[in-house]
């Protein structure tokens, strides 16, 4: 090559390199800048109550239909939740992904460790804006943005008459990816839609519509979600995502199409006293994830609704095969 050559590739090979240093430099900034930004979201006028009705609804929902056990709930119990028990909401569960370790707070009412410390209003802020009480965005895989004003209430209300559990859960651990993807890619989890006061428990597609997404979180479970910013990847209720079982990380399994299909629906073919009476039944594979200790609880009227929400679907191809009843597992490698 000859000398001038050779000076100018020199010359545009340092141009790029101090382009690329630039640029890794202002992404490097941009991130610490949007990690650290605070967020500017309403407050929900809620206030806890007293009253024994509401309470229950509320006890109904995070023990049955919301299953915040299956995350918040102490690790170390896990058997005794399968089992049927009310474990403490004390935290410390991990999630281990491609972005980062990510742990679950305490919610029992603690003033020190858990949500003791926090106003109605924040907690219910935290759950329908996703913004924490000190304005940093949480992160946006929980489904209650769309929860109802009632029952917003009513969840509240039974999270302050648990007993408090003094559990310090360590903050989460995002990589360098994590961060990047948390301060560039990631918004809060809003309401997708207008806030109701109530949605009747009656055995409708728009009760097991609501039960179904902004309650149970069936759809982030029976969908494709990118891990990295928790969208969808794939189509509602299509099945085919890929879930760790809770009790052993090394068993995984796949998610079941739940749209009418009629080839690839798993539930396509079944009379809704059939779907009732599965759900009634519980637990039938080990090792699932599955929350069928919080499901088999709930009222025949709520399964009846979300039945005929699925049935109203638009049917979607693949996921695994409902023909082999051993598709939703896959073989540990």
């Amino acid at each position: 090559m000859k000398p001038r050559a050779k000076t100018i590739l020199k010359k545009t090979l340092l141009g790029a390199a101090g382009t690329l240093a630039a640029l890794i430099a202002g992404v490097a900034v941009l991130t610490a800048v949007r990690l650290d930004r605070k967020l500017d979201a309403p407050y929900p006028e809620i206030q806890a109550s007293r009253d024994p009705a509401v309470i229950e609804r509320g006890r109904y929902l995070v023990r049955g239909a919301a299953h915040c056990a299956d995350c918040h709930g102490a690790p170390d119990q896990r058997a005794a939740l399968e089992a049927g028990q009310d474990v403490p909401l004390s935290g410390g569960f991990e999630f281990h992904l491609p972005v980062g370790t990510f742990r679950v707070p305490n919610i029992t009412p603690d003033p020190e460790t858990g949500t003791g410390r926090y106003s109605d209003r924040e907690i219910a802020r935290i759950l329908r804006h996703g913004v924490h009480a000190d304005g940093h965005m949480v992160l946006p895989f929980m489904p209650f943005a769309d929860l109802s004003d009632d029952d917003l209430t009513a969840v509240i209300s039974y999270l302050r008459t648990m007993p408090p559990v003094r559990h310090a859960v360590a903050p989460h651990a995002p990589n360098v990816l994590g961060q990047v993807v948390k301060a560039l890619v990631m918004k809060p989890k809003t309401p997708s839609r207008p806030i109701v006061k109530n949605v009747p428990s009656e055995a409708t597609v728009e009760n097991g519509r609501y039960l179904a997404n902004a309650v149970g979180n069936c759809a982030m479970c029976h969908t494709k979600v990118d891990m990295r910013t928790g969208a969808f990847a794939g189509p509602l209720f299509g099945g085919g995502a890929i879930h760790e079982s809770p009790a052993d990380p090394a068993k995984k399994f796949v998610t079941p199409n739940l749209t009418p299909h009629p080839r690839w629906g798993w539930i396509a073919s079944w009379p809704e006293e059939v779907f009732v009476a599965r759900v009634h039944m519980g637990k039938q594979r080990e090792g699932t994830p599955m929350p069928w200790h919080a499901f088999k609880g709930m009222h025949d009227d709520d399964l009846r609704a979300i039945f005929r929400y699925l049935h109203s679907l638009p049917p979607v191809e693949g996921g695994p095969d409902p023909g082999i009843q051993d598709a939703v597992a896959l073989r540990s490698r």
